[in-house]
């Protein structure tokens, strides 16, 4: 099999899809709003993944208390689902990186994303960009744009690896890299790789501190 090789100065990582399954968790806890607002969870279920709970809300319940609705959504996040599990190989490939070496970005709330990489036995990142800390979550580019900013790094520098078209859209409009996690096919013609999980990705240090992440091609 033919290899790509890819220099960056640091990893920014997806969450859900892209560390944890959690397909499943999610729906879970969408469907259970929905019960509770007595709605359909159809037309939620098409929308929400890899976006934040802000945008769905605005789309299909802008009548809602904003603040309250994602209050009660993380409630259920953390009191409804199990145990997390992470994508094969994730583990692995973040124990051996220093955590100044990758960062979350993420849909997810703070204190959700730290949930479920503790629940997945995953470490945390010195950098993680929640769905509080933007004004505008993806698709828009402001996440990884702010991640990077937070860096000291440009865009350009950073390789995104991420699973959903909202957050592939997110990190090319931010001018990033992407390498795309699950689905053979390429949700963007601009993604760089395809990856099943990430026993196919390796990292190593290269000249100058960079580092060299190998994929397959």
């Amino acid at each position: 099999m033919s290899r790509l090789v890819l220099r960056a100065s640091t990893l920014l990582l997806d969450m859900d899809g892209t560390l944890v399954h959690s397909t499943g968790e999610v729906e879970t806890v969408w469907r259970l709003w929905c019960r509770r607002h007595q709605l359909a969870p159809g037309p939620v279920l098409a929308i929400c993944h890899g976006v934040r709970s802000r945008e769905v809300l605005r789309a299909l319940a802008p009548q809602l208390d904003m603040a309250q609705e994602v209050a009660l959504l993380d409630e259920l996040e953390i009191n409804h689902t199990g145990q997390a599990e992470a994508i094969a190989g994730a583990r692995t490939l973040l124990a051996g990186l220093l955590s100044e070496r990758w960062a979350l970005v993420t849909s997810a709330s703070q204190r959700v994303a730290r949930h479920r990489l503790q629940s997945a036995a995953l470490p945390l990142p010195a950098l993680l960009v929640g769905a509080e800390d933007v004004v505008h979550g993806k698709p828009a580019p402001e996440p990884y744009l702010l991640a990077a900013e937070r860096l000291g790094l440009a865009a350009a520098d950073c390789l995104v690896f991420e699973d959903a078209p909202a957050g592939i859209t997110s990190a090319l409009r931010a001018g990033c890299r992407v390498v795309q996690v699950g689905n053979d096919t390429p949700l963007h013609p601009a993604v760089v790789a395809v990856i099943r999980d990430w026993r196919e990705v390796k990292v190593a240090l290269g000249e100058g501190d960079s580092l060299l992440v190998t994929l397959p091609a």
